[in-house]
Order: structure tokens, then C-alpha cells, then sequence
């Protein structure tokens, strides 16, 4: 049986074309891959610009809206205070009308009880005429008696002309005083509309504030979520290994450095007013969703700072220290404050630390878990 063979130069030539055809199809995805991976450069410097400028719109935003809602506590409270005057004139023009009452109510009672003296004696003048008063001076026994019973007659007569004129000017009082009365009244119903009117207008106050506080509460929750979630996004394109390796090197120097320096004592720390306030806040935003142990280990953080000698001496001092607490660059911490959205647990957290208790020894430094990075494991956070 003869075997055919193919002649050489076809087999070189199917050799080349697979070769051909190989070298065709490498280059053809290396190609797509480098596009591909450009494309995605691309992308994700566009995303993250998109990131930087919502990130600015929603810090003006959030910068208009407590302008805003302090605008209103401010309007809401000057309604308050004129409510308050309007109030106290109110009460004080009641209780002058009611003295006013009582002062009428004796005038008339004077009115009537002259009234029945002058008529008592109109009615015996009437009934015995003049002949009474002619009998008694003619039972004069001499001179100086008939002298003296004249004088006790024209008394008796100027007796009743006064009377009447007092009378007289008590009814005029009287009118006076009933004039008077009623001008108060109407000085009242006055103030009463005026009142009215206020309270019209802080209703609406109320309502349209309500309305607005309500508005922007939603959108200020909806900012902070897109917050949260740029916030998230920035991290994870900016943060890589070097520059956290880098930031804990130097986190750790700082302790070092801290802990060869002077420490103060809690007692030697003299708090301000608002620390109490800003810590829980912080607290709020760095550990709100932390078991009690977790807010109590970041509190104690911000308080060992306070003490040692490498960091500011304050509170205020501390937490607004450049890029040291993420949500005071982001703005969460100040939308925490604008709402107080601290919870009883982060104030009660914030009670123990600034009493000098800590579950974190002298830890100056916290943050979510890396490889590499040991420290008390409290909660989701490292602290070293």
C-alpha cells in the first residue's frame, strides 16, 4: 500500500498561516484591553469630579438651610415675646377695670343712700311746711334763744343745699367714672383684636414653619444619605494602601510622641458650656450605631486628647483640629448640631468621658480595621 505524503512546502505554509492567525488574534485583545482600561480611567475621574461638585451643592444647600430654620426660631421667638407684652397689658387692663367696677359699685351705693336721706327730709318739709320752723322760733323764751334757734335753722337749710350740691357732683363722679369705665372697655377690645390678630399671625408662623422645618428635615436626611454614600465612594478611589500605611506611621508617632509628653489630670480640665453638646454630637456621628462601649471608647478619645500635652487643650479645640474627624470635613457633624441628634446613649456617653472614665486606656486614635493596624477592638473601630 503506497502512503502519499504532502510536499513540504504546504506544511510550512499551514504553520505559517496559524501562526499568522495566532499573533492576529493577541493583538487584537491586548488592544481592547488597554481601551478598556483607559475607558475606565475615564470613568472613574468623571465620577469622582461628579462626586466633588454634589458634594459642594449639598454643603451650600445644607449651609442656606440652617441659615434658614435660624431665621425662623428667631421670628418665632420675637412673635413669643410680643405675645407676652400683649398678655400682661391684657391682665393689667383687667385688673384696673375691675377696681374701677368696685369704685362704681360704692359711688352707688353712696348715690342711694343720699338719695333717701334727701328724700326723707324733702317729705317732712313738705309735710309740716313752714310752720314747724315759725312754732320754733316763736317758743323763743328771749332774744338770745330765738337768736340761737335761727342759727340752728339756717344750718339745717345749709345742711340740705350742700347735700345737694354733693349730690350733685356725685352723679357728675358717677358719669365721669362710667365714661371712664367704658373707654377702658374699649381700649380692651382693642388690645383684644390686636391679640387676636397676633395670634393669627403666629399660627401662620407655626404652620408655615412646621411646613418648612419639615421640607428641609426630609432633605437634609437625603443629603446626609448622599453624603454618607459620596463619602464612602471618595474613600474608596482616594484611600489606598501607601497612603494609609503612611497615615498609621505617622498616627503612631504621634502616640509615641504623646506618650513621652505631659499628661494633665481630668480634675485640671475646666469644660466650656457647649463641650457636653459637641462631644455627644461627635460621638453621634462617629459611633451612633456602636454598641454603648463603642460611644463611651470614642469619647474617651477626644477627652485623651483634651489631656495630653501634643493636642490642643479643649474640646472645641480638639475636634475642629485639621482633618482629624471626618464628619466636620463632610459637614455631618454640623447638620448633627443644627438637629441635636445625639442620643440619650451618646450623651451619657459623653458624661463618663468627661468624668474621666475610658475602656480605651490612653488611646489618641481610632478607625475602621486595616490590615496591618492593632489596637482595642471595640465595635467596628480599631483604637491605638
Amino acid at each position: 500500500m503506497k502512503i502519499w505524503k504532502k510536499p513540504k512546502w504546504m506544511f510550512l505554509l499551514a504553520v505559517i498561516c496559524l501562526l499568522s492567525s495566532t499573533l492576529v488574534v493577541y493583538a487584537t485583545t491586548t488592544q481592547e484591553k488597554l481601551e478598556q482600561a483607559e475607558q475606565e480611567k475615564k470613568d472613574t475621574k468623571d465620577k469622582l469630579e461628579s462626586v466633588e461638585g454634589d458634594l459642594d451643592s449639598l454643603k451650600e444647600t445644607k449651609t442656606s438651610l440652617e441659615s434658614q430654620l435660624n431665621t425662623l426660631n428667631q421670628q418665632l421667638s420675637t412673635v413669643g415675646n410680643n405675645l407676652k407684652v400683649l398678655e400682661d397689658k391684657i391682665k393689667s387692663k383687667n385688673l384696673e377695670i375691675e377696681k374701677t367696677e368696685k369704685e362704681l359699685g360704692i359711688a352707688r351705693d353712696t348715690e342711694q343712700s343720699q338719695m333717701q336721706s334727701m328724700t326723707e327730709r324733702i317729705k317732712f318739709m313738705y309735710e309740716s311746711g313752714d310752720h314747724a320752723y315759725m312754732e320754733l322760733l316763736l317758743s323763743a323764751e328771749d332774744f338770745g334763744q330765738f337768736l340761737n334757734y335761727a342759727d340752728y335753722v339756717e344750718k339745717v337749710s345749709a345742711y340740705d343745699r350742700s347735700k345737694l350740691e354733693e349730690f350733685q357732683q356725685l352723679r357728675m363722679r358717677m358719669e365721669e367714672q362710667e365714661a371712664k369705665l367704658q373707654a377702658e372697655k374699649n381700649d380692651l377690645n382693642t388690645l383684644k383684636e390686636q391679640v387676636e390678630a397676633e395670634k393669627h399671625k403666629v399660627t401662620g408662623y407655626v404652620n408655615s414653619t412646621a411646613s418648612t422645618i419639615n421640607s428641609y428635615s426630609g432633605q437634609i436626611s437625603a443629603a446626609e444619605q448622599k453624603a454618607l454614600e459620596y463619602e464612602a465612594q471618595l474613600k474608596a478611589q482616594e484611600e489606598n494602601i501607601t497612603y494609609l500605611r503612611k497615615k498609621l506611621a505617622e498616627e503612631k508617632a504621634m502616640s509615641q510622641l504623646a506618650a513621652q509628653s505631659s499628661w494633665r489630670d481630668i480634675s485640671e480640665v475646666q469644660f466650656e458650656e457647649g463641650d457636653r453638646y459637641l462631644l455627644a454630637n461627635i460621638i453621634f456621628c462617629e459611633a451612633g450605631g456602636e454598641p454603648n462601649a463603642g460611644k463611651l471608647a470614642v469619647g474617651a478619645v477626644v477627652i485623651n486628647r483634651v489631656l495630653s500635652a501634643v493636642f490642643p487643650d479643649s474640646v472645641v479645640g480638639v475636634v475642629y483640629q485639621n482633618k482629624q474627624f471626618s464628619p466636620v470635613a463632610s459637614g455631618r457633624l454640623a447638620l448633627a448640631l443644627a438637629e441635636n441628634r445625639a442620643t440619650e446613649s451618646c450623651y451619657q456617653a459623653a458624661d463618663a468621658a468627661m468624668a474621666g472614665n475610658t475602656n480605651v486606656g490612653n488611646c489618641l486614635f481610632f478607625r475602621t480595621p486595616i490590615e496591618g493596624l492593632t489596637g482595642i477592638s471595640i465595635g467596628g473601630h480599631i483604637f491605638y
